[in-house]
């Protein structure tokens, strides 16, 4: 929602020869202190409300004083929102809205289209994408000798084109294979800040992508990994 009669910002006005970059007053040393910490934390709400992706640290520091601490802005914001059924989480190296649980069962009922909606995976699929999570960079084949069974390329053009993966390293082996590895959407999908996050089968489960079976049986090859790096 934009604000209308505000004087908190200066107008924006483009660098000569520059479409992208737009300067902006981030100090808003006129302002006092009170009114100034309110525009910041317009701001990177705003900024982190219209984004499709998890806003960064670095890119919030492009809109805020350079001893503004986005830290404690990301504090107020939590504090603010605490009665509101959204809120901002830490994923993916970045801040997002995100929904709350509970309100989970009533935005399914309303059947409205959701923004960042995880695409819905087969159970193959999904086991594919836990593969290459925790053996990552890996390639098709190597993926394939996991599962013990045959990996087909349209899996991975499926994770691909959903944006769970993206093009790795080429593997030494013979041949030269492209590796795979997962990107920031599959993180942001499955509320995970790093990879050190990872496993966590539940959130499949939970999120629909993968059924009570899959995860026993992904546990089992879990475990069957942590076995071998026993030997």
């Amino acid at each position: 929602m934009t604000m209308t009669g505000s004087t908190a910002a200066r107008p924006s006005r483009k660098k000569a020869g520059d479409t992208d970059d737009v300067l902006i007053d981030r100090e808003l040393g006129d302002l006092p202190p009170e009114a100034r910490w309110r525009e910041w934390m317009l701001r990177v709400e705003a900024i982190i409300f219209a984004s499709a992706e998890p806003v960064t640290r670095d890119v919030l520091a492009r809109v805020v004083g350079r001893e503004c601490s986005i830290d404690l802005l990301i504090d107020d914001l939590h504090e603010e929102l605490r009665s509101r059924p959204y809120e901002l989480v830490s994923v993916a190296g970045g801040w997002q809205h995100r929904s709350r649980p509970a309100y989970a069962d009533a935005i399914r009922a309303s059947q409205a289209s959701t923004r960042g909606a995880a695409a819905a995976l087969s159970e193959f699929e999904a086991m594919v994408l836990m593969a290459i999570a925790c053996s990552q960079p890996i390639t098709r084949s190597d993926v394939s000798k996991i599962l013990g069974r045959e990996v087909s390329r349209d899996t991975i053009g499926s994770l691909r084109s959903a944006g769970f993966i993206g093009s790795g390293p080429r593997s030494p082996t013979p041949g030269a294979p492209y590796s795979y590895v997962t990107t920031k959407h599959f993180l942001s999908a499955f509320g995970m800040q790093t990879l050190r996050d990872l496993p966590d089968l539940e959130a499949l489960e939970d999120a629909g992508l993968l059924g009570r079976h899959t995860v026993q049986t992904e546990s089992l090859l879990s475990q069957s990994e942590d076995d071998e790096l026993a030997e």
